[in-house]
């Protein structure tokens, strides 16, 4: 990570710390639209945006997406990769016995392209959401940046990191044991 993507997670973090809600909720709308184009986004997310970046670079899609995202689910932990925090919750649903569509969703999700990405991360934020389970905006804005990227060398790495993130977080420690 760079000190740019740090001050900017940090940024979004003491936003969710104010009283004024304002800012959350600009951002939280901008989901309704591409990256970048709810003007009034564009006051708290561009001061972060260098000044070299083109309009679709990558970089700054994934910093409006990350802090539209955050806005929804404002829970940040480090350490905790979306796709794992996603596999814990299919595990904890699996385990009170509820039959659910999470990896299929999840599934969706690794398949989609730059174009569908977000609105598949929407969902699932909505649904970490709905039991409190914060995940690392840092690294979500670094694996972004990634898929947005059309050129971007690493992609099929990001999507394997993912599901391997997934599938070992979804597994309960009798479930390890025995594919061990």
């Amino acid at each position: 990570m760079n000190n740019r993507e740090d001050r900017f997670i940090q940024y979004l973090i003491d936003l969710g710390k104010k009283k004024d809600r304002g800012p959350l909720a600009a951002l939280r709308h901008s989901l309704a639209f591409e990256p970048g184009q709810y003007l009034k986004a564009l006051p708290l997310v561009e001061p972060f945006v260098s000044k070299e970046w083109h309009a679709q670079d990558s970089r700054r899609l994934a910093l409006y997406a990350v802090a539209g995202l955050y806005a929804k689910h404002p829970k940040h932990k480090q350490d905790t990769a979306l796709s794992a925090a996603f596999g814990e919750f299919q595990r904890d649903r699996r385990n009170e016995g509820r039959s659910n569509s999470l990896e299929r969703r999840f599934i969706a999700l690794l398949e989609a392209d730059d174009g569908a990405v977000l609105d598949h991360l929407r969902q699932v934020i909505a649904l970490l959401a709905s039991v409190d389970m914060g995940l690392d905006y840092r690294q979500l804005l670094h694996d972004l940046n990634t898929w947005l990227n059309p050129q971007s060398p690493n992609l099929d790495k990001t999507k394997q990191r993912w599901a391997r993130d997934f599938y070992i977080a979804s597994l309960s420690s009798d479930e390890e044991i025995t594919t061990n």
